[in-house]
């Protein structure tokens, strides 16, 4: 038998974006323990703004475990928070919304800036770099890339795979300081709480450095430099193996008809990011294009190779600050309003 450190991971009921929160628990077990041998664990909810003094407990049910390599016998717990009896979701509860769909594929692209001292890092202290973007992306050098980004990305990294995470690849983005990665799931909750892990893996490499990972959608503000997105790209059973073209255009009419309902749940300040420029479209327009990055829905070359309309399709709006749980339930109760062809 060994002692195990869980450390218990949820989202708190900040709005309009929640916050990691985490504690750990120390239980003894033979091995590395399963989902079905963790035990729900209460935490006051009245400093987390999800419950009142006067009637503070809430409940951590465990629905994904991951090894955690930067601890002697360590485990990450991915969490949803329910009522205190323990099976009803809370309020804040995302995860909770969304259809239970083994078929969904997700793929979440995390753009974010990494700051020092309230400016994006390799920025000086007073201005904007001398070099505007373009090099940066993709970009090698110490000119462009700094000295210590590519060591917390590369480090990121490989605890997300240390963690069995399905972290699919890492790049610098167009403006400096700015980063990506990606997450892949097949089920319709996977990819949201890897994604949720990885993020509270990233904050925590970002505590040693002195560095604060900025996931606002556009924290340079009303300048050329560019603001993050989270782009979801998504499929179902029946896109990748019927699809068809009135099947296709019947769901971008039920994006089309629901753009506020989907807006709402895409992450705050997004009319800062969405204004039709830097590769976005206007947050009060709806379009879908073939290889358009300048459409709220991009369209890959392979769905419509053949005119089979099959495979995976990008929804481009939800920016870097989005709970991937809101987003994916948004997207697929959409596609649940349209009949099956």
């Amino acid at each position: 038998m060994a002692k195990y450190k869980l450390e218990y991971i949820w989202l708190d009921g900040y709005t309009p974006v929640p916050n990691l929160r985490g504690k750990t628990q120390i239980k003894e077990f033979a091995s590395f323990p399963t989902l079905e041998e963790l035990p729900l664990w209460g935490f006051d909810g009245s400093s987390t703004q999800q419950a009142e003094g006067k009637s503070s407990d809430c409940v951590l049910k465990p629905v994904a475990i991951y090894p955690d390599t930067t601890r002697k016998n360590g485990a990450i717990v991915m969490c949803e928070v329910m009522m205190p009896d323990g099976t009803t979701p809370h309020p804040s509860n995302g995860r909770a919304t969304i259809l239970d769909d083994p078929g969904a594929w997700f793929g979440f692209e995390q753009e974010y800036f990494l700051y020092q001292d309230g400016r994006p890092l390799g920025f000086p202290v007073d201005g904007f770099p001398k070099i505007g973007q373009g090099p940066y992306y993709c970009g090698v050098g110490y000119k462009f890339m700094g000295d210590i980004a590519r060591q917390i990305v590369e480090e990121h990294l490989d605890l997300c795979l240390d963690a069995g995470i399905n972290h699919e690849g890492i790049n610098a983005e167009v403006a400096k300081g700015q980063w990506e990665f990606q997450i892949f799931g097949k089920g319709s909750k996977r990819a949201a709480d890897e994604m949720w892990v990885a993020r509270y893996l990233l904050n925590r490499v970002c505590e040693k450095y002195g560095i604060d990972v900025e996931y606002h959608c556009k924290p340079l503000g009303d300048t050329d430099w560019n603001g993050s997105g989270m782009h979801a790209n998504f499929s179902t059973t029946i896109l990748r193996e019927k699809g068809g073209k009135a099947y296709f255009e019947a769901l971008m009419a039920a994006f089309a008809d629901n753009v506020e309902e989907h807006i709402a749940v895409y992450g705050p300040d997004n009319h800062m990011r969405l204004t039709g420029l830097h590769e976005t479209q206007a947050i009060d327009k709806f379009s879908y294009g073939v290889a358009d990055r300048g459409a709220s829905i991009r369209v890959p070359h392979s769905f419509v190779k053949g005119d089979k309309y099959q495979g995976y399709l990008e929804d481009r709006r939800p920016n870097s600050q989005g709970d991937p749980y809101q987003i994916a339930s948004r997207i697929l109760k959409t596609i649940s309003l349209v009949p099956a062809p």
